[in-house]
């Protein structure tokens, strides 16, 4: 997936707001104020760093050792680096919807409006 297409896919889920508070080389996708996924725009090739849960973190680490790191900047028990372009884009998809469950899960709030 390239950029573009992370992008609206994240825009694409309920109550997401985008910012770039880090600067204009990184989109911040956001849910009730909580971070669940970045995209460094300076980056070659793209990265993406999603929340996850610590054991799915580690397993997929492991099992795409060069594609998915420790997250970068990022508390390494719960954020994954991704290079999305080199898995498939089901996967990409469900490493950003698993990120949102788990703000969406922590903050205690209904997806409904």
């Amino acid at each position: 997936m390239n950029v573009e297409a992370l992008r609206l896919y994240a825009l694409g889920k309920e109550g997401v707001i985008e910012e770039c508070p880090f600067g204009p080389q990184t989109l911040v996708f956001k849910l009730h104020n909580k971070m669940f996924l970045l995209l460094a725009l300076d980056a070659i090739p793209l990265t993406m760093n999603v929340k996850c849960d610590p054991d799915e973190a580690i397993a997929l680490r492991e099992q795409y050792p060069d594609v998915v790191i420790p997250g970068y900047h990022m508390n390494k028990q719960h954020w994954n680096t991704v290079l999305p372009q080199q898995l498939n884009s089901t996967l990409v998809k469900k490493m950003i919807d698993d990120s949102y469950a788990l703000v969406n899960k922590k903050t205690g709030k209904s997806n409904k409006k």
